[in-house]
């Protein structure tokens, strides 16, 4: 009897050490984070293939990520803090099932609740059947596959249901901002003048953050074109390091272009180039990082859960801002009062330009994997490779953050006020989350 009590001991001891779960069932070929990888990846193409707004792919990017590791919670409670009652609005996840493996039910909830946020769905479906392909030559049993996308419809369609009070599908109703006259207001850029991008996001729901104003940085500098004032005195800057650039300044503002609305005119024909946002891009940098560290998959899914939750306030919190100031763009004013041919290195994106999105989302998301990987951990930045940039080595998470911030102002298209309070921002965004959201236990 002493050794019967001794053996269940032991092995009380090892399901303690492992989390086990009577409900899951595992297989180790799916315990690869790459799948999960490849997942996430898939959804940044369709992102840049769709063209979505860089406010609008972050709630792309959210939305699968949480229920994804809303499936990860629910099969390793001792491991992982359910999201629920942490970000607003979200009630707890349904139990996981019996015989479900949870890593693939994560992937398949990533995909399902992904394909709703597109348009190409086709793309999506392509992918999920490829993968469905590579389980069956991995042997995966049929039972298993089939328990494991039920339950990950059950969680996508709680994470939906709640999606759809975040005001997204009311501000598609909404107005469109009208262009003021006076000079100091913000006024669609050439060569396409679009109208203003996303000009009521700070009406969509926050998820970590209290509200959409919670962090407003100090205000811009006070409209004057009279030499020697402080707002002339940027507005010259901006001018003057655009005519003097060095090469490395100009790789820079290139590396963190990521405008998903650039487009080149030829005569009467007009090309566009399909480019990465700027938070997809701190997306590829999760996902290098997370390979780097060798994370295991429910590490993975919890560092893309924490970035997409960050870049998603993130960006909510800029365009507050942005909206509220209407900030005019240097290229209005350096071509209507001072240089006329002066052309600025990259297209001026469509919304105001105080405060800097690049500065404000890279902090945050900086902040946030720097307290899962560490102050010091440098990398090796591949994410735009694949759109034909070389690779970029950073010694850190902020030095990134901060070339990217600084990239605007050689790009021409922000005043250094917007780069320094948006690294401000950003940082107050991505400290709140680190301070407020609790993913792993242990």
């Amino acid at each position: 009897m002493p050794r019967l009590t001794f053996f269940l001991f032991k092995i009380s001891i090892v399901c303690l050490l492992i989390s086990c779960n009577p409900k899951t069932t595992e297989f180790k070929e799916l315990e690869n984070p790459d799948f999960f990888r490849e997942a996430v990846q898939n959804l940044t193409d369709i992102s840049v293939y769709d063209i979505f707004s860089p406010p609008v792919a972050s709630r792309v990017y959210v939305y699968p990520s949480i229920a994804a590791y809303e499936v990860i919670a629910s099969a390793y409670p001792d491991r992982y803090q359910s999201l629920a009652g942490q970000l607003n609005g979200l009630t707890e996840s349904p139990e996981i099932s019996v015989n479900v493996n949870p890593y693939l039910a994560a992937i398949y909830a990533y995909n399902i609740v992904g394909k709703t946020l597109i348009f190409s769905e086709d793309k999506m479906t392509d992918f999920q059947n490829q993968f469905e392909q590579r389980l069956i030559d991995l042997s995966i049993p049929r039972r298993i596959r089939k328990n494991s996308m039920r339950y990950a419809e059950i969680i996508s369609s709680h994470i939906l249901k709640w999606s759809k009070t975040d005001n997204y599908h009311q501000t598609r109703t909404f107005p469109k901002y009208t262009v003021l006259e006076e000079d100091n207001y913000w006024k669609p850029t050439p060569p396409d003048y679009m109208d203003g991008i996303e000009p009521n996001w700070d009406q969509i729901r926050t998820l970590a953050i209290e509200s959409s104003s919670q962090f407003s940085p100090k205000p811009p500098l006070k409209f004057d074109l009279s030499k020697g004032s402080p707002f002339q005195k940027q507005l010259f800057e901006v001018y003057e390091v655009g005519k003097t650039l060095s090469t490395q300044q100009r790789d820079i503002a290139n590396f963190w272009d990521c405008n998903p609305y650039v487009t080149y005119h030829k005569g009467h024909a007009m090309f566009a180039t399909k480019k990465i946002t700027p938070g997809g891009h701190w997306i590829g940098i999760t996902s290098i990082a997370s390979k780097k560290a060798n994370s295991d998959f429910t590490a993975t899914v919890a560092a893309f859960a924490e970035v997409s939750i960050a870049l998603f306030d993130a960006f909510i919190s800029c365009w507050d801002e942005k909206w509220k100031t209407l900030v005019v763009r240097p290229e209005t004013l350096i071509n209507k009062y001072y240089d006329e041919d002066w052309l600025p290195v990259l297209q001026t994106p469509p919304f105001p330009e105080y405060t800097s999105g690049h500065s404000v989302i890279s902090t945050a998301s900086a902040e946030v994997l720097t307290k899962r990987f560490g102050n010091s951990f440098p990398f090796l930045d591949t994410t735009e490779v694949r759109y034909g940039l070389p690779a970029r080595h950073f010694k850190s998470f902020l030095q990134a953050a901060d070339e990217a911030a600084i990239s605007r102002l050689y790009g021409g298209i922000h005043y250094r006020m917007a780069i320094d309070q948006g690294v401000v921002q950003g940082r107050k965004v991505g400290q709140y989350i680190n301070q407020n959201i609790i993913t792993e236990k242990i």
